[in-house]
């Protein structure tokens, strides 16, 4: 949470995009050390004009045209060109936003792929199956829009099924099994109610897809 606020606003200025953080419920009943970043240099008052001066509201100089910020326009033409801007950026994000970590992928032929807490709740689930002989790994989407479809497209070809692991009803198996398209089995183990499972539930349920 500490990390995912900076890089929030930081997204949000750079794309002029809304950006949105999905707290974890867990954080807020647990602690432990946070390792504290030196802080940034605050941006002086050039340097945020320069960054926003095309589009921010800043009084009306005259060095520019009136500043009209609009989604909508009557002309079909210009409402297509603006979609086609639009497009346009989110495959910008698409293309340098993407954030992932992995877990004993490399070798892997079962996969995992968790998010927020689940992640690191499944990271010993993975070392429980490697004792017993099975090669599983994990791989954690951080962004969820972009997802890292890319990431997970490449680790498909060495595996033998896929698992969605979340904290919910199945909000990103979806995603998951698009990714897949039909080459590998792809499951999917949740709770809801904020009922969090311990490795063992989710090692049984694993083991109960793959057989």
């Amino acid at each position: 949470m500490y990390d995912f606020v900076d890089l929030a606003f930081e997204l949000a200025f750079k794309y002029r995009n809304p950006a949105m953080i999905l707290a974890d419920g867990v954080i807020g009943q647990m602690m432990e050390k946070v390792e504290f970043r030196p802080s940034k240099p605050r941006r002086t008052d050039e340097e945020v004009r320069a960054l926003c001066d095309s589009w921010a509201t800043l009084g009306k100089p005259k060095t520019r045209e009136r500043n009209i910020i609009t989604s909508l326009a009557l002309d079909p033409v210009v409402m297509e060109n603006f979609n086609i801007k639009l497009q346009k950026k989110y495959a910008d994000i698409e293309a340098n936003e993407v954030r992932y970590s992995t877990y004993k992928t490399e070798d892997a032929e079962h996969l995992i792929v968790a998010f927020g807490c689940m992640s690191r709740i499944c990271e010993n689930v993975v070392d429980m199956a490697r004792e017993n002989g099975i090669k599983l790994g994990l791989l954690r989407p951080i962004t969820l829009f972009p997802f890292p479809k890319k990431e997970i497209d490449a680790l498909v070809p060495q595996l033998k099924s896929i698992m969605s692991v979340e904290l919910n009803s199945g909000q990103m198996v979806e995603d998951v099994r698009l990714v897949a398209n039909g080459r590998v089995p792809v499951g999917f183990y949740g709770r809801q109610g904020g009922v969090v499972p311990n490795p063992d539930e989710i090692y049984e349920a694993f083991l109960k897809f793959i057989k």
